[in-house]
């Protein structure tokens, strides 16, 4: 189990103020999301109920798949350029001879994207809430596991995408890669809801089709099917694995 020491805390402060210092991440990770929900908000067909959905709104539908578009963003944009800058510049195998150790610039750059995604899903909530009246989630303790499940598989998929880049180009072609597909599975081009059910079925074996249904059924009330909760924590086990086993520090 990692042990915080006070090298560590400095590691997280120094990235915290460069995280800070990055417009485009702020951008992608935690405007974005509430914008395109308030965008497709201003749709006035997504506000009306409809019965085809079982008498829910579009835009109702679309709030899990905007909590999820930071943790993409965040997991297959960001985090791996930055790791892999940092590795491709030696910075890495220059911190060897530090005090400080490369594990904990990973541990800081995990926890500083994980809080970014956290704060990202309550501006969203917040937002929809407030100029949508998306109704908050109704099985909070559900939303939360779920959400974190999400968050740890994400992030080991960004993780695995590093191990596996030998640059920050072929990073960002790979990470771009698996995004515009996770988007689909996310429910942001239509939401998976409304999708065919054999279709349906296979992307909820991926995190992020699992993560938008799970999310959606603790937001409406349930506990999440098990089944998606499982899928969530297979995946984070896996990609976990193999970043683990994979992963170079030069």
């Amino acid at each position: 189990m990692p042990v915080l020491t006070p090298t560590s805390v400095a590691v997280l402060r120094t990235e915290a103020r460069l995280f800070l210092r990055e417009p485009s991440t702020l951008f992608w990770v935690l405007a974005f999301p509430t914008l395109l929900l308030v965008a497709l908000g201003l749709v006035p067909g997504f506000r009306e109920a409809d019965e085809n959905i079982g008498g829910r709104r579009v835009i109702d539908l679309y709030a899990p798949t905007a909590v999820l578009i930071g943790l993409i963003s965040a997991g297959l944009q960001t985090q791996p350029t930055v790791l892999t800058g940092y590795r491709e510049k030696g910075i890495l195998r220059r911190m060897r001879t530090t005090p400080a150790r490369p594990a904990d610039l990973l541990a800081a750059q995990i926890a500083l994207h994980a809080v970014a995604v956290v704060l990202s899903t309550l501006l969203v909530l917040a937002v929809g809430r407030l100029a949508f009246g998306i109704a908050l989630p109704e099985q909070p303790l559900g939303y939360a596991v779920a959400l974190a499940l999400a968050v740890l598989a994400v992030l080991a998929m960004g993780a695995v995408i590093t191990a596996f880049s030998r640059t920050v180009r072929v990073a960002s072609a790979v990470g771009m890669m698996v995004f515009f597909p996770a988007m689909f599975a996310a429910g942001v081009y239509v939401p998976i809801q409304v999708l065919p059910d054999p279709l349906l079925r296979v992307l909820e074996l991926t995190p992020f089709g699992a993560a938008t249904q799970a999310l959606d059924q603790a937001a409406t009330g349930g506990w999440p099917a098990w089944s998606l909760l499982a899928v969530l924590a297979v995946w984070a086990a896996g990609l976990t694995a193999v970043a683990a086993r994979w992963f170079r520090w030069e």
